[in-house]
């Protein structure tokens, strides 16, 4: 499969991951806000069943939404079911991570220098990895773990952490990150699969044969709902991870996933509570101190560099050529990148000169490039680049 198509192909299968994606999350999100903000029903609507309503106005026209304590008395002759967003983003989703993590396992996956890994023993470790994550999580939500909520977080946090630690020391820090991503996001899909949409089967097969619904499946569809809530923000956080190194390229990155992922899921809490009218500014404010202490904790270290130093633009040059321009050229001769990423190209000092500050950012601060080293990038040639940047970053020789 040559580079031109694998770049097609992962154009198409991103760009319907992220729009199903924003169908899945948005729904998710209108009907935690939708249920967060029923109220109390009059006599009559209550005499029908009715366990809360809401009006809503919008796109020019009054809406009124009803909730059953249970079911209708029969059924409509249309239901709308929502579970194609979530299967069809899973789908995207894991064929996104095959194409960019599987096929390009030497590039994105095996780091050698946390693992010496074989593409299969690569892809052997990924598919166990969220096999057994997700099947961790349907085993503990399947036991009596159920009825103690803050028990089962617990134990559900300590799983994901103990898989964010082992990844982390099998794969690159980047395709680690997007493993956990993987896991989390099949346990929502599970949880539509497994858990709501057979809980919602059950409700209507009961009502066709004229049976009193079980509750049981409306509790087992809300705990998995609520668990989905919970996850949406920090499965986002990690899709967008991948342009940020200074997230993963840490020696202990798997607590820092786990601190981001904690954060995260604060400042949902915060904003379901905000839907039945509780404010609680001690939350949000909690999470933003802690990203900002987060970031200052993962803030480089400044290289003690002395402004009178030189360093030579030839020296330079030479240095970006040798470890970069493989990719970052107009005609690169690297076997995986045969465009420049992201248009970045450094094929003359004035455009090495241009990106300075992106040079210095993800070749000295975050090491993230060149990506997992692979041009072999000295920690001398590291500070030579940002000896040449506190200098102010000349295209000539003064």
């Amino acid at each position: 499969m040559t580079p031109y198509i694998i770049d097609w192909l992962n154009l198409i299968i991103r760009f319907a991951h992220v729009i199903v994606g924003i169908a899945w999350i948005g729904a998710s999100f209108y009907f935690v806000w939708l249920d967060n903000h029923l109220q109390s029903p009059p006599e009559w609507k209550t005499k029908q069943g009715i366990k809360g309503d809401l009006w809503a106005i919008h796109g020019g026209g009054f809406y009124e939404v009803a909730k059953y304590q249970l079911a209708p008395p029969t059924m409509p002759t249309t239901l709308h079911w929502f579970k194609w967003e979530a299967y069809s983003t899973w789908l995207t989703g894991f064929l996104l991570l095959t194409l960019m993590f599987y096929v390009g396992a030497d590039s994105y996956l095996i780091d050698p220098r946390v693992a010496k890994l074989t593409q299969l023993q690569a892809i052997s470790y990924g598919l166990g990895a969220i096999i057994l994550g997700v099947g961790g999580y349907e085993l503990l939500c399947r036991t009596a773990l159920k009825n103690h909520q803050k028990l089962l977080s617990v134990l559900l946090l300590l799983l994901l952490a103990g898989l964010a630690y082992g990844l982390t020391h099998l794969f690159s820090a980047r395709g680690a990150y997007m493993h956990i991503g993987a896991i989390m996001g099949t346990i929502m899909a599970g949880n539509v699969f497994f858990g709501i949409i057979p809980s919602q089967k059950a409700l209507v097969a009961a009502v066709n044969k004229g049976e009193a619904p079980d509750a049981k499946y409306g509790l087992n569809a809300k705990l998995r709902s609520t668990h989905n809530t919970y996850i949406t923000l920090p499965v986002i956080f990690i899709m967008i991870s991948n342009h940020y190194p200074m997230t993963f390229n840490h020696q202990y990155s798997w607590l820092i996933l786990m601190a981001i992922i904690g954060i995260a899921a604060v400042i949902r809490h915060y904003f379901v509570l905000l839907h039945f009218n509780k404010h609680q500014p001690l939350l949000l404010m909690g999470a933003l101190l802690g990203l900002l202490g987060l970031a200052y904790l993962l803030a480089p270290n400044s290289m003690k560099m002395n402004e009178s130093s030189k360093v030579s633009v030839t020296q330079i040059q030479q240095i970006i050529t040798t470890r970069c321009t493989v990719c970052h050229s107009a005609s690169p001769s690297d076997d995986v990148f045969k465009t420049a990423p992201a248009g970045v190209t450094f094929d003359n000092m004035t455009s090495i000169s241009r990106w300075a500050s992106r040079i210095k950012s993800r070749a000295v601060d975050s090491k993230d490039m060149p990506l997992l080293n692979k041009t072999h990038m000295t920690e001398q040639e590291r500070q030579a680049v940002a000896q040449w940047f506190t200098n102010g970053a000349p295209a000539h020789e003064n």
